[in-house]
């Protein structure tokens, strides 16, 4: 289970401030590159699943699938099981999305294939966006400062993983209240406004 706080941030400007204010904290800056896919039928949406190759930096992969998505108040919680992948085998599933199947040494692929029968009417990549992410080191916590660019917009996100969501939760707000920061509670996921085709309001 991953459970993180997700808090939006209004725009360009906040985004900055708030960069500015992290800065001392800074660890390393992430180029993430997010492709997702399905099967053809919708089998894992329609699940409220979602199969997930990041790109980072350009040389490193990761395959992922996410499950049952809960957002409230802040914090979301969902099901997450990751694995390294080849960037190689990745570029080449974006352009051939069934050699996903082809792919025997995965957990998650055998995973999508038995358990959501992705496969049976074929698979196909729904595309993504890129995500510029910078890692913090602040309090104890890692914080993630997001710019994530869809071809409709740019939205801005501060990030937390937690083992105490409510606790660590309040610090950050009294933090970025204290700061003059603007912020408020993320209501969906990246890939849910990825799906809409609009920037959350």
């Amino acid at each position: 289970m991953e459970v993180e706080i997700k808090l939006s941030l209004p725009d360009s400007t906040t985004h900055q401030k708030l960069s500015n204010l992290l800065a001392p904290f800074h660890t390393k800056t992430l180029i993430q590159e997010n492709i997702f896919f399905d099967g053809t039928n919708e089998e894992l949406t329609s699940n409220l699943a979602v199969l997930r190759i990041r790109f980072y930096n350009l040389e490193n992969c990761v395959l992922s699938l996410k499950a049952k998505p809960v957002i409230s108040g802040g914090i979301s919680r969902m099901e997450e099981h990751e694995e390294p992948f080849d960037p190689a085998l990745g570029r080449a599933c974006i352009a051939e999305p069934w050699r996903l199947l082809s792919v025997d040494s995965s957990e998650i692929l055998k995973r999508v294939r038995d358990e959501y029968h992705v496969g049976e009417n074929g698979v196909v990549c729904l595309g993504g966006f890129r995500n510029v992410r910078a890692v913090h080191e602040w309090k104890g916590l890692k914080l993630e400062l997001d710019e994530t660019n869809y071809d409709f917009g740019t939205c801005y996100e501060l990030e937390c993983e937690s083992a105490d969501p409510e606790r660590h939760k309040k610090l950050l707000e009294e933090f970025l209240k204290g700061n003059g920061i603007n912020y408020s509670y993320s209501k969906v996921s990246k890939f849910a406004v990825f799906q809409s085709r609009k920037l959350p309001e």
